[in-house]
């Protein structure tokens, strides 16, 4: 694919996933009544999605990396478009649950792929921008899901909310099937298949002991053992399920570990808010939501603002400022009382998150080769999906134990906590040298691209290529 269709391909798969799962928030009330179902029982429409996605995201990254990210797109797109028709006719909770499982997979498929696509398609010095785009949709799918699920659970019923997945996800998924570039695997090496089936075990029992919490379960003791054999195998295997060039960077470790804290602590902090904004202050659901809208348009105005900062100031510089930001906005919010406090709150904690979320997220699929672009993706989408869970169950026992306030505190001091994490990510880009910018015996003019031509990213001769130290 052409790099528009790519990034519109992107876009809408991102988008499509982030639709997904904010419309059906709203209409599990409805859906429980329609269905007679049990409230551990609608629950269980989220978590089976969960743990499929968590399981399987790195082996689909994988995938796409051996057999090409736009075919693993297209499968996962599609997969994920039928499944969502069958959830239109689904007679009942127990085959809502089993489609949301496959629909889980099919997601797992589609969401690497929706990164991989860009780190293949755009020379790493034009990431910013469209990683940027990707974000911004994100965040106006995230705005829009709780207000369009609504209307269209009022108008037609719970049912009607997976009828928006179903036209993008096949139109988008046909366009990448029917691209006539030729889908080249980007590495030719086995899968490995053991160590593929540990971790998505361990992520699974992961994700199951998050949302199960505070109770204690089975799955704890699993993702222990589970994690723990994985370990061992890929210490063994000559043929590792995560490349060392990903896993063993610590600008890749950084950002990943930052993804995850901030990402708890937006998702925690907003569980709580619901609470405190109707039962202590006693604001409706409506007005909590619009309360709520500058995170949403911060967010996604600072997605092209961080693009700015990448190029000027460097990743971490960028993180460290924006998680200070997302800091001051928790503390904001634990001790407002009133309703423009709580704007201002949310405001910061929406512009914060939106610019450590780009900036990490291009510095996990920059510094990543191209040839792993799938499990860096995967390893993204991976910490972007623990964080929420570890964040709400956190919320939730911080709640038992205290007040609605108490996990605001605690997460904004989380995020201070992670601030000196930033250290290890890149500085500030280094400008061209006159020897770079000059012509020189074998080189093109503009320098050479040299770090990355052994990845399979297309070089562009007229534009001097970001060096590894830089973002």
């Amino acid at each position: 694919m052409n790099r528009p269709l790519t990034l519109a391909s992107s876009v809408a798969g991102a988008v499509v996933v982030a639709l997904d799962g904010t419309v059906l928030t709203v209409a599990r009330p409805t859906m429980q009544r329609d269905l007679d179902a049990s409230l551990a029982q609608v629950q269980w429409t989220g978590t089976g999605y969960l743990v499929a996605v968590a399981g399987l995201l790195v082996f689909a990254g994988r995938l796409g990396d051996r057999y090409g990210h736009r075919r693993t797109f297209a499968v996962g797109m599609l997969g994920f478009g039928a499944a969502s028709a069958g959830l239109c006719w689904a007679p009942g909770v127990g085959w809502v649950i089993g489609l949301r499982v496959v629909q889980g997979v099919f997601g797992a498929l589609l969401q690497p792929a929706t990164l991989g696509m860009l780190r293949t398609s755009f020379p790493p010095d034009r990431l910013r921008t469209p990683i940027a785009v990707r974000t911004a949709a994100i965040g106006l799918a995230a705005a829009a899901g709780p207000v369009v699920g609504g209307a269209l659970v009022t108008a037609f019923g719970w049912r009607a909310v997976f009828l928006l997945n179903i036209v993008p996800a096949l139109l988008f998924g046909v366009l990448a099937l029917a691209s006539r570039e030729k889908t080249r695997p980007t590495v030719d090496t086995p899968l490995d298949v053991p160590g593929s089936l540990l971790l998505a075990a361990a992520l699974a029992c992961l994700a199951h002991t998050l949302v199960t919490l505070p109770g204690v379960s089975w799955s704890a003791a699993g993702a222990l053992l589970a994690g723990a054999a994985f370990v061992r195998h890929e210490r063994r295997t000559p043929v590792p399920l995560l490349p060392p060039a990903v896993v063993g960077s610590p600008a890749v470790g950084a950002s990943l570990g930052l993804l995850v804290a901030v990402s708890a602590a937006l998702n925690g902090a907003l569980f709580a808010c619901v609470y405190l904004l109707q039962d202590d202050l006693g604001l409706t659901p409506l007005h909590t939501a619009l309360l709520s809208l500058p995170l949403a348009v911060l967010l996604i105005a600072a997605a092209p603002t961080a693009a700015i900062l990448l190029r000027r100031a460097g990743a971490r510089a960028t993180v460290t400022g924006a998680t200070a930001v997302l800091a001051a906005g928790l503390l904001v919010l634990a001790e407002a009382s009133g309703q423009a406090a709580f704007g201002v709150g949310f405001a910061l904690l929406g512009a914060g998150f939106g610019t450590v979320m780009v900036a990490a997220t291009h510095v996990v699929v920059h510094q990543a080769p191209a040839a792993s672009a799938g499990v860096a993706g995967a390893l993204q989408q991976t910490a972007m999906n623990v964080g929420p869970v570890l964040g709400v169950a956190s919320a939730t026992v911080l709640m038992e134990l205290g007040t609605a306030r108490s996990p605001l505190l605690v997460m904004a001091l989380a995020a201070a906590a992670a601030l000196p994490v930033c250290r290890a990510l890149p500085g500030r880009p280094r400008p061209a040298s006159s020897t770079s910018a000059a012509p020189s015996a074998g080189l093109p003019a503009g320098g050479s691209d040299a770090p990355h031509t052994n990845h399979g990213v297309e070089n562009d001769p007229s534009r001097h290529s970001l060096r590894d130290h830089e973002v």
